[in-house]
């Protein structure tokens, strides 16, 4: 496993306007090309999170998918976030990860945000994703998820294998929750022993909520490899794989876990 650069791109995403997005998601990101492994944006960066988006949304054959892929391309790096994509006759809150050799992945948003009624109109997504990419299990996952450690828990092996070795959230995770989000961040790091990607939007959507940003990269000891405050903005760090390895040789607190499996 070599080191790999992470890119965290923050954005105010314009409210309801997928080619507007297209357009500033890609200005974003521009400077990147051929200097990272992957980039993340935040969820439902094509819309905002908005439960009225889902009559507008796409399908797996529409423009975004195709954006996204032409972005990996372009940039030389993985793409990730969340949209609404229509699947059959139901919508998911689906994160997508493509890499620039053309694979697409996806992972369909298991626990949908009550407070807000998103139960009422998306569909839930069933198992976690793990992708390896680059020499890396990635555990990409979407904003509520990072409320339930259960579903998140790190599987170890008797070996000393890891299921995955950077666990990743994209969120519209509003300013009365800031607390919970940092916390939580760092919390989901140090139990699973693990670097921790979180990438939040930043400014007031189209709902009058606002977001406060504070996307941050963690190392597995929870401790900030890169935070961001409120503006719009992206940011690449290296996460060590050495680092992460031995770590995990010299605490093994996986050893001492208890042992359960997810119905």
């Amino acid at each position: 496993m070599q080191d790999l650069k992470i890119s965290i791109v923050q954005g105010a995403t314009r409210w309801r306007d997928p080619a507007a997005n297209h357009d500033y998601y890609a200005a974003l990101c521009a400077p990147l090309q051929g200097t990272t492994d992957l980039v993340i944006l935040p969820e439902t960066f094509t819309s905002g999170f908005s439960n009225e988006a889902i009559h507008n949304a796409e399908t797996m054959d529409g423009p975004t998918v195709a954006w996204l892929h032409t972005l990996a391309t372009r940039l030389g790096a993985a793409v990730t976030g969340s949209v609404q994509l229509r699947d059959g006759d139901r919508v998911y809150n689906r994160l997508l990860f493509a890499t620039p050799e053309g694979a697409l992945h996806h992972y369909d948003k298991r626990h949908l945000f009550r407070y807000a009624d998103e139960h009422k109109r998306y569909a839930p997504g069933g198992p976690r994703l793990v992708v390896e990419y680059r020499g890396w299990k990635i555990c990409p996952l979407v904003c509520y998820d990072l409320r339930f450690p259960v579903f998140l828990r790190n599987g170890y092996t008797s070996g000393g294998g890891f299921d995955y070795d950077l666990a990743l959230f994209v969120a519209n995770w509003p300013d009365a929750r800031t607390h919970a989000w940092r916390t939580l961040l760092r919390a989901r790091a140090i139990e699973n022993l693990c670097y921790c990607a979180g990438v939040n939007r930043t400014g007031t959507d189209g709902n009058q909520i606002s977001y406060p940003g504070n996307s941050a990269v963690l190392d597995h000891l929870g401790q900030p490899l890169v935070e961001l405050g409120g503006q719009e903005q992206a940011a690449t760090v290296t996460l060590d794989a050495a680092a992460l390895a031995a770590f995990r040789q010299h605490f093994p607190a996986w050893m001492d876990a208890d042992p359960f499996a997810l119905r």
